[in-house]
């Protein structure tokens, strides 16, 4: 039977626990963006009126007077032209009329020292709502517990937390759990975590916790750390700005932030493509066989990347992680396990 790893082995030693906890911070990561995405709009409304004449159409709430632009604007013969706004502007109009905020840093100090394993989760109850589960972003070093909570519209609990608690608040938490989802032993293979949106939150622990223990290196080697994120919109990736400023420390630290709307703004120079697909881009061609791909995936290896990184990854030499919805980590596996990564060093955690 193969040793135990070491860290399910701490999992194990950590006692399930009931407390209170006091909430000592509450942060918004995302923000109302509406006089950008009006801004965003200004060159399609010139450009409806060169072309299809009339005053523009208002503010992006108002659909009637845009799908009727848009489809004059089709009539006239420009109909690709027509479907890349018709997208921009359903895009950019989900993003105005959702409510603030949809993406909250939760902190809070449990009455009792509260010892966990990076990777492991938490149940939380906030008055009388029933109670959900969270990964754990914060490091175990740290004395506060940090969550990322993402509202979801209708739901019972995120709406509360999003836009209710303060600081001072009692919640209740019951944890830690999970003894699957965590660091391998330290190894001389590089790390690479692959997440999107709140899938971010265990690799915030992890990765944290790996440069502050010194797990990083092994025999004095330093290891390459990857992070792929992505998301929608540049202020829906958690904890964006905190990464950088770790990738400003370490440069053996690299993240990858991809984004699928936010050109929609005209301030985007990063990635754009799925995660999957931007994971391939980074991969050292030589050390690919492409014929083992899905064939709508071979065209990114060996393709330029956005970011100017020298390294490059060695999938026969990587321990890969992925964490977020369903459909995101089965397309991240179909392009990883023909890749040479071996079943011990793939981890995966999805939800939704």
């Amino acid at each position: 039977m193969a040793p135990k790893r070491l860290s399910r082995a701490q999992a194990d030693e950590a006692e399930i626990e009931n407390q209170h906890a006091v909430v000592t911070s509450t942060t918004a990561m995302d923000r109302e963006r509406d006089d950008e995405i009006e801004a965003a709009l200004d060159a399609d409304r010139e450009m409806l009126v060169e072309n299809v004449g009339d005053e523009p159409p208002g503010d992006v709430t108002d659909a009637d007077a845009w799908d009727d632009a848009i489809e004059r604007l089709a009539a006239t013969g420009k109909d690709h032209l027509a479907e890349t706004m018709a997208s921009k502007v359903e895009a950019l109009r989900e993003r105005t009329e959702r409510s603030y905020p949809s993406l909250l840093r939760l902190r809070f100090r449990p009455e009792e020292p509260f010892e966990f394993v990076p990777g492991q989760y938490v149940r939380i109850s906030y008055e009388e709502e029933a109670p959900r589960v969270y990964s754990i972003a914060s490091s175990p070093n740290r004395e506060e517990l940090e969550l990322c909570i993402r509202r979801v519209p209708g739901g019972e609990l995120t709406p509360d937390l999003c836009d209710r608690t303060v600081e001072g608040d009692d919640i209740f938490v019951r944890g830690p759990y999970g003894d699957e989802f965590m660091l391998q032993d330290p190894s001389e293979r590089d790390l690479v975590f692959v997440a999107t949106g709140t899938g971010a939150a265990p690799f915030k622990s992890m990765i944290d916790y790996t440069f502050e223990e010194g797990l990083d290196e092994c025999e004095g080697e330093k290891r390459d750390v990857w992070l792929f994120l992505g998301s929608s919109w540049k202020d829906d990736l958690p904890y964006r700005e905190a990464f950088l400023d770790l990738a400003a420390e370490h440069d053996n630290f690299h993240p990858v932030m991809t984004c699928s709307r936010e050109e929609y703004m005209g301030n985007w120079d990063g990635e754009t493509e799925y995660v999957q697909h931007t994971l391939l881009k980074y991969l050292d061609p030589d050390c690919v066989d492409t014929d083992t791909l899905p064939p709508d995936t071979t065209e990114f290896v060996g393709s330029e990347p956005t970011e100017d990184i020298d390294a490059r990854i060695d999938p026969t030499n990587a321990e890969v992680y992925v964490c977020g919805i369903g459909a995101m980590c089965s397309s991240v596996r179909e392009v990883i396990e023909p890749l040479g990564v071996p079943d011990l060093y793939y981890e995966e955690e999805s939800y939704g």
